[in-house]
């Protein structure tokens, strides 16, 4: 989820902890576990600071050891320690039950996203990813702001925050029943389908889909019950010829390949040099294609620049390639 809804996500955390009588009859608990409960919400999500190295680093590593199983256990550990530092009089006990509360509940519900975790690792490190919620969804983010506004004017915190959770166990369901739907109608008018990749958009009645059968892969929208298809591109696996081998070596190709499992390539000889180009098809938007890979190479396919990641026109891709040519 987006880093706002899993702050609101930690506040309503804090506030459910208060049916813990510990934490509900001792200020000083009940402030530790708000504040360990805010942080944990947060932390497994610290690795946004691989961003300040580059693209390919973020992309291949984001949502991946700071969500593993070992991740999970640690951070708990450290915030309740790091807390403690400040406030030894704490229940540690306490705090680090309602901390890893908070740190499991971000994993949880960041795998049903179709960008996914590898909350499996190290035991399996396959992107899980069940494109059920969007990366925004307004209606959790709306109501747990309406649950703390309700704590905010005197609502009980733990039986306020109880209920919105036993209602948001009822909205994932219905969203896992209307994303079923979708590819059973998908699968309806392609039957050969071997494959076909679902992402959530920020409406309800809209998703994205590629479907890809031994031959093709199909670009379609689902929108009110209806797919309409858009693109169609033949199914190629990755050749092995020598402009692509060289370009495989570049780290952002590498990360994009790591992360899109729909996508489609070309070669393209430009008047300078030679340019890879690997084009995500799972969201288009408005009849452009925005996350990508570029690799330039010269004539012996030495690399010149490449980049990977999200852009919205042409211009401001080339703008990027020449500043990672300096």
């Amino acid at each position: 989820m987006d880093t706002g809804t899993h702050v609101v996500m930690g506040i309503a955390i804090g506030g459910l902890a208060t049916l813990d009588p510990v934490v509900a009859n001792d200020p000083i608990v009940r402030q530790t576990v708000m504040i360990g409960a805010i942080i944990g919400s947060q932390a497994p999500d610290f690795d946004t600071i691989l961003k300040l190295r580059n693209n390919a680093v973020y992309i291949r590593n984001h949502r991946g050891v700071t969500h593993s199983i070992p991740a999970v256990m640690l951070w708990p550990l450290l915030i309740t320690g790091g807390i403690a530092l400040f406030e030894p009089e704490t229940n540690l006990l306490h705090l680090w039950l309602w901390t890893f509360l908070a740190v499991i509940l971000h994993v949880f519900v960041d795998i049903f996203n179709a960008y996914g975790t590898q909350a499996l690792s190290p035991f399996n490190k396959k992107w899980i990813a069940l494109g059920v919620i969007n990366i925004f969804d307004p209606f959790i983010f709306i109501t747990h702001l309406i649950a703390i506004v309700l704590w905010r004017y005197g609502a009980d915190p733990g039986l306020t925050f109880l209920t919105l959770y036993i209602m948001l166990i009822f909205y994932y369901i219905w969203r896992f029943k209307a994303r079923n739907n979708v590819i059973a109608h998908a699968q309806r008018l392609a039957s050969d389908a071997t494959h076909i990749f679902i992402s959530p958009t920020f409406k309800w009645n809209q998703w994205h889909l590629v479907i890809r059968t031994p031959e093709i892969m199909q670009v379609a929208e689902s929108r009110n019950h209806t797919i309409n298809f858009f693109e169609s591109y033949p199914f190629e696996p990755i050749p092995n010829i020598p402009i692509i081998e060289a370009a495989k070596k570049d780290s952002n190709l590498a990360a994009f390949l790591s992360f899109s499992p729909a996508y489609r390539w070309e070669v393209e000889e430009k008047e300078d040099y030679h340019e890879v180009r690997f084009i995500d098809l799972r969201y288009r938007s408005k009849g452009h294609y925005p996350f990508v890979a570029i690799v330039q190479l010269d004539d012996d396919y030495n690399i010149i620049s490449s980049y990977t990641g999200w852009v919205f026109s042409e211009e401001t891709l080339q703008k990027k390639l020449e500043i990672a040519t300096q």
